[in-house]
């Protein structure tokens, strides 16, 4: 995709908001993608009919497979990592805000040079993931979070924290005993309790702390996850654009308290994140599914980036943090 066929689909914040709602309400379906900074984005009505942007949400997807894909035995990713003196001095910021108790878990990324031998489209085609996103030479996602799923009248949120190599001896027991983790984890199940009682009403988390596998190119990890319910009002169709706004940016990515935390991040990564950590998703026409823009590879010029990173608390270690940004950048097969 040229940079001229993006802008053709970009739209601000309150045109997105815009359609999305009127979509809703008409029962079209509906592809969209909000940045980080909830500056831009895109809505495409009937995404099927397009192959610009392509993606996979659970399986439903818009994309032909392709006879051109190489075999995975031939792929290769090495990672350019930037110092851990930098990445510390990121850290100090963050933990600075912690101890003056404008937050009590924050995000922190990194950006990481890579050099891939594959395309972008490549690495989209042969994800192992249950959420994956191509805008064609501007990066691909390939997400193992979602971010929202609505059925029916039921909108369920799946905040995810905490990761281990599943090869680390008693590596369940391992994760779900780490005080740090635990910390981490009950901080966003709880922030996110907040975000959907804003948008809904009988808000309950129907299973707390289970564990799923994700196979990567240097083995599997396992991640640990949370499920949050609420009930939606019977015209929620309408406000599709508000309810997706309204619960911006995701936890998991962001931290508590959302709006000074979201300080902090800034003044300590120095720039801004654009669609990664951002969310994209699809509306069937009734239901929507949506996923947390993480697993997130960039093209700027001939150069490629990882994005990756954690959560930060008062009790993390700044070398730990910084071998599990590294530890995440991967293939996904």
């Amino acid at each position: 995709m040229t940079k001229a066929v993006l802008l053709h689909f970009m739209l601000n914040k309150r045109d997105i908001i815009e359609r999305m709602n009127c979509l809703g309400k008409e029962s079209k379906p509906f592809l969209f993608c909000v940045d980080f900074e909830m500056d831009n984005g895109f809505v495409v009505e009937n995404p099927f009919s397009q192959q610009d942007i392509l993606f996979d949400l659970n399986s439903v997807s818009n994309f032909m497979s392709s006879s051109s894909v190489v075999d995975s035995s031939s792929s290769s990713l090495i990672s350019f990592p930037r110092s851990f003196e930098a990445y510390d001095s990121q850290f100090d910021v963050v933990r600075r805000g912690l101890l003056r108790g404008d937050s009590f878990l924050a995000n922190l990324t990194i950006k990481t040079k890579i050099d891939i031998n594959i395309s972008l489209e490549e690495i989209f085609l042969r994800a192992n993931s249950k959420y994956r996103l191509l805008v064609r030479d501007r990066f691909v996602c390939f997400s193992p979070e979602c971010f929202v799923r609505i059925e029916d009248n039921t909108i369920s949120t799946f905040p995810m924290k905490g990761t281990i190599d599943s090869s680390v001896e008693n590596a369940r027991e391992v994760i779900l005993n780490d005080y740090k983790e635990t910390c981490e984890h009950n901080t966003i199940v709880d922030l996110m309790r907040n975000d959907l009682n804003i948008i809904g009403s009988n808000v309950r988390v129907e299973r707390f702390r289970y564990i799923d596998e994700l196979k990567t190119s240097r083995g599997n990890i396992l991640q640990v996850s949370s499920e949050v319910k609420a009930d939606l009002n019977c015209d929620f169709y309408s406000q599709l654009g508000d309810i997706v706004f309204k619960l911006l940016p995701a936890g998991s990515i962001s931290g508590a308290p959302k709006e000074s935390t979201v300080n902090i991040i800034k003044e300590a990564e120095k720039e801004k994140r654009g669609f990664y950590t951002g969310v994209f998703g699809f509306f069937d026409g009734h239901n929507m599914d949506s996923a947390v823009i993480i697993r997130y590879i960039e093209k700027e010029g001939n150069n490629h980036y990882f994005r990756s990173g954690g959560g930060v608390t008062v009790n993390s270690c700044s070398r730990d943090e910084y071998q599990e940004a590294i530890n995440k950048i991967y293939l996904p097969f």
